[in-house]
């Protein structure tokens, strides 16, 4: 495949073996884009997107992930002005921005007179793992969700998502929620605890590799908060995780949620780096 002048090359299947060895020099803060290579093999028709590679040489040295969401991948400086350059010409096509904060903003600084203001703007994000037994003792109501309880945990996942992201992820053009709902249970990636057909507590695995997994939805009933759920759940989704899919777990949150910080605290994450997320 040809170069060009600012040494990025659009990705095809071909790239692969290349490409996961610049993703897999951080298997953790890549777990994201390293399980969209493993379930897509970056063929066109699953990827729904572009794959960027930056280049010295004949030697990759960084990526981009440029799909619903837009990542950089082990981006130096200069791989990160290729990107946003070449990202500012286009239209818009991610509806978020997202990965380590200095690169966000780095891509940010590019695209932002191109692509328009902000949604939400979400710069200090501490991403957290653990990769060891949970410190609070596990939920033992903690279990999968079945694919017959797809009506139980929806309306509970319409509300998580409205309450971080601000807005009902029903809303006119945005993709099939429900369907993404139903896709995790169907992986055994969504974890409630269910009591009398009320979802009281409730995560999600997002993505997963044979290095670590990546947990979003993390939900409270409100009439639930304050009993510790958060804690004990979390643990649980930490232990049976560990077990049946990767050996470390990680997650990211907002600097300011201070409560869910501390919760995850007294689980046993730790923060490993800080993420930003721009959304669109």
């Amino acid at each position: 495949m040809l170069g060009t002048r600012d040494g990025v090359r659009t990705l095809g299947p071909a790239d692969l073996p290349e490409l996961t060895r610049v993703v897999r020099q951080d298997p953790i803060l890549n777990v994201f884009v390293d399980h969209r290579l493993t379930t897509t093999r970056l063929e066109p028709r699953w990827f729904g997107g572009h794959m960027w590679g930056y280049y010295e040489g004949e030697t990759m040295v960084s990526a981009c992930h440029v799909a619903a969401n837009l990542v950089p991948v082990s981006a130096t400086p200069a791989a990160l002005d290729a990107f946003g350059r070449r990202a500012a010409t286009m239209a818009r096509m991610s509806s978020s921005l997202l990965g380590p904060r200095d690169d966000v903003l780095a891509l940010w600084e590019h695209v932002r007179p191109s692509w328009g203001e902000a949604r939400s703007l979400r710069l200090d994000q501490p991403f957290l793992l653990i990769d060891g037994p949970p410190a609070v003792e596990p939920d033992p109501r903690v279990r999968r969700v079945l694919m017959d309880e797809l009506d139980l945990l929806y309306p509970a996942s319409v509300a998580m998502f409205t309450e971080e992201i601000g807005e009902s992820p029903e809303a006119p053009g945005r993709h099939s929620y429900r369907a993404r709902v139903a896709q995790l249970i169907s992986k055994g990636w969504a974890f409630a605890i269910i009591e009398d057909d009320l979802v009281v507590f409730k995560a999600e695995v997002t993505a997963a590799t044979d290095a670590g997994c990546h947990v979003q939805g993390v939900w409270v009933d409100p009439s639930r908060r304050g009993e510790g759920l958060s804690e004990t759940g979390m643990a649980a989704v930490v232990a049976e995780a560990m077990r049946s899919i990767a050996p470390t777990v990680t997650l990211y949150v907002n600097d300011h949620n201070v409560a869910a910080r501390r919760s995850y605290a007294r689980v046993g994450f730790r923060q490993v780096a800080t993420f930003a997320s721009i959304l669109f």
